[in-house]
């Protein structure tokens, strides 16, 4: 039995995400010259969730749409006790002049977006950058940084452990919120 309690069902995490969305559209319109990426693994399943979306709302012929893996560009790659599996980055186009939307499920310390801003560099000079996070958790941020679109906002105490889960992955669409470490490393 999972000991986190759950803080957003199916239902309020679709609504969630077709209010994203209009939000997107609304900053975007058509998209021709904004990218998509999410953020593997976890920013990854909600990155393809708002791109169907966004091409099923707006009618758009396409959306540049990548993944982008940061395993090797976190700053605690080399400190870590247990080794990290990387992803793939799929990035089959350049961000140069475009606007990057980088997508991820949980905005909490803010050192996997620094990561992210790194690794994307690689891919061209984007005019300019916007984070997207299902959950924004404002407290303990270890870095500057700030979502320009949030799902949802979630106050926990430090020990705390937000998790998103989705159908693809985990049998149902919801948010739960862990006590502590130990509780999500069970679940």
């Amino acid at each position: 039995m999972s000991k986190g309690r759950v803080i957003t069902g199916p239902q309020r995490l679709a609504l969630t995400i077709e209010r994203l969305c209009q939000q997107l559209i609304e900053q975007h319109g058509t998209f021709e010259h904004t990218c998509l990426i999410g953020i593997q693994p976890r920013g990854v399943y909600l990155a393809e969730r708002l791109h169907r979306e966004l091409l099923r709302l707006t009618g758009a012929p396409q959306l540049a749409f990548g993944k982008l893996d940061i395993t090797f560009y976190r700053d605690d790659f080399r400190t870590r006790n247990k080794p990290l599996s990387a992803s793939r980055t799929e990035i089959d186009f350049l961000v140069e002049n475009k606007a990057v939307i980088l997508v991820d499920d949980v905005l909490y310390t803010g050192r996997t977006v620094q990561a992210a801003l790194t690794a994307l560099n690689h891919y061209g000079r984007a005019e300019k950058v916007e984070l997207l996070t299902m959950v924004d958790r404002r407290f303990n941020r270890h870095l500057p940084v700030q979502a320009d679109y949030v799902g949802i906002t979630v106050d926990a105490v430090d020990k705390a452990f937000v998790r998103v889960e989705w159908e693809e992955q985990n049998g149902e669409d919801r948010i739960l919120i862990f006590a502590d470490k130990k509780d999500l490393e069970e679940h």
